[in-house]
């Protein structure tokens, strides 16, 4: 899909040299970036590589320690806080910013209120948000709370809220990490339309075939460093990895060790039934890797949520270890030595605004206190601990969750999950938004705790992810469970089938 006509625009907004420090810890070393009229200019890089860091400047949210920023070939110091969206420059974050108590419409239009004699023109902007997600071909009433969406939803909203500015310069971090297929071939439709009116797009995704897809030129960050701008039709996802992480990734899946067959249960959902999920039934064998496929909107998430206690269960039996359980909350399947890792882990898998040792400890607090006080001292080597085993990587121990890259607040959540020594772990899109390099290291961690004889529930959107991990797969449609494959069954064929509702075996 990619525009080479676009490719030989002018620049419409340049990097010269920037470098960055954060005190006294350098980010980003002298970094030559452009993006031209009409072109799509893709960035890469591991977590940490200092992307998003360098999408701030851009953008105005940071300023650079040296180097200066080029906008229709003048040397400027873009406005801080947003306000480069005055200048036509637009950046969607990859952590939503939308507010949850306010309508859809109110969103798209907030601080740009359509007026008429002095009143806001409610239907005028009713009119035009109706028509912007139109275009989107989403099904969202624009008078519907932004609490009330779903996570995909909500990113919709960010990317409708976007068009709307008429942007010269639009930067998407991971816009399509939560949307299905549909929705994503939606989302480059319109990225085609926007280079065709001469926009410029700057696109950051870890999902290296959309890269090759939709890019015009691909930028390859490391460790804050430019290791080269190329054309994307001169890559593959192999050659562009390499590029990322400096390695092979030939490795990227750990060789799976199957289970026991006459392994014990030790989780078994019977007939359940919850909000969006209707008859529910499958078990998981100590040292097995559960997956489960199917669509955004198809019930993983929401078995996943029913089982620990975050949703409430109708009907339908659980049992873990051959003992009926009925939680009412997180901490009591955490109790019963069941840990559930959410996919959205900054809105309720991690405080962003505190440390990391309180991020880490939250839900084991009881194991670090001496008498009624909390021994900080237990709860730091705790994080030492977990820093080494699944190696999260911060310039300072004393920083927030929030100022860490993605990759290192998954594996934090990770630790944090695993810190209450759990023998079942569910874990729902646990490599969501982060670098190969890092899915490596996680797919790896994942590999030794089956190994260890944790039992695991791997809920995935990436069928790669999915094939590559699990002993067996259970794929679900609409609420319910339309296939269980296991062996040589486990193929992206079969699971899209499946997925799709499409009946029968295909021909050998």
């Amino acid at each position: 899909m990619s525009n080479t006509n676009g490719a030989a625009g002018l620049p419409v907004l340049s990097a010269n040299r920037i470098s960055k420090s954060f005190g006294e810890i350098p980010v980003l070393f002298s970094i030559d970036f452009d993006v031209r009229a009409g072109e799509v200019h893709a960035i890469i890089g591991e977590n940490g590589a200092g992307k998003s860091t360098l999408m701030k400047i851009l953008s105005g949210f940071e300023q650079p320690t040296s180097g200066t920023i080029t906008y229709d070939g003048k040397t400027v110091r873009l406005p801080p806080n947003g306000e480069a969206e005055t200048l036509g420059i637009v950046l969607i974050h990859q952590e939503l910013n939308l507010a949850e108590h306010l309508r859809v419409v109110d969103s798209i239009f907030l601080g740009r209120e359509i007026s008429r004699g002095g009143l806001m023109d409610v239907r005028q902007m009713h009119e035009k948000a109706q028509a912007l997600l139109d275009t989107l071909h989403v099904r969202i009433d624009p008078n519907a709370r932004i609490g009330t969406l779903s996570v995909a939803e909500k990113q919709m909203v960010e990317i409708a809220k976007a068009i709307s500015r008429d942007a010269r310069v639009l930067i998407m971090d991971e816009p399509t990490a939560v949307l299905s297929m549909d929705e994503t071939q939606t989302l480059f439709e319109q990225i085609q339309r926007l280079t065709q009116r001469g926009v410029a797009i700057v696109f950051i995704s870890h999902k290296l075939d959309e890269v090759m897809r939709l890019s015009d030129r691909v930028t390859v960050l490391r460790d804050g460093q430019l290791i080269a701008t190329v054309a994307a039709s001169v890559l593959t996802p192999d050659t562009a990895a390499q590029m990322m992480v400096g390695r092979e990734l030939s490795n990227l899946y750990p060789p799976k060790h199957e289970p026991d067959v006459d392994a014990p249960l030790v989780l078994s959902v019977k007939h359940l039934q919850a909000a969006g999920v209707d008859d529910i039934s499958f078990d998981l064998r100590k040292g097995e890797i559960l997956g489960f496929a199917g669509l955004v909107g198809s019930g993983r998430t929401a078995v996943a949520e029913a089982v620990v206690g975050l949703t409430h269960r109708y009907t339908g039996e659980i049992e873990v270890r051959g003992q009926p359980v009925h939680f009412a909350g997180v901490a009591q399947s955490v109790a019963t030595g069941l840990a559930y890792m959410t996919k959205d882990r900054k809105g309720k898998g991690l405080l962003t605004n505190m440390g990391l040792r309180p991020n880490l400890t939250l839900l084991t607090l009881t194991r670090h206190l001496k008498g009624i006080f909390l021994d900080t001292a237990s709860e730091t080597r705790a994080l030492e601990r977990a820093v080494r085993r699944f190696d999260i990587r911060a310039r300072d121990p004393s920083v927030r969750a929030g100022q860490l890259s993605g990759g290192n607040q998954q594996k934090l959540m990770l630790g944090k999950t695993m810190e209450s020594e759990p023998e079942i772990v569910i874990m729902d899109e646990p490599t969501r938004g982060i670098d190969v390099g890092t899915k490596q290291q996680i797919y790896h961690i994942i590999a030794a705790l089956a190994a260890e004889g944790k039992s695991i529930v791997l809920v995935s959107s990436e069928l790669q992810e999915v094939i590559g991990l699990s002993h067996r797969v259970i794929v679900m449609r609409l609420g319910r469970i339309v296939g269980e494959l296991e062996g040589d069954q486990i193929t992206e064929e079969q699971i899209v089938r499946h997925q799709m509702g499409i009946e029968g075996r295909a021909a050998a």
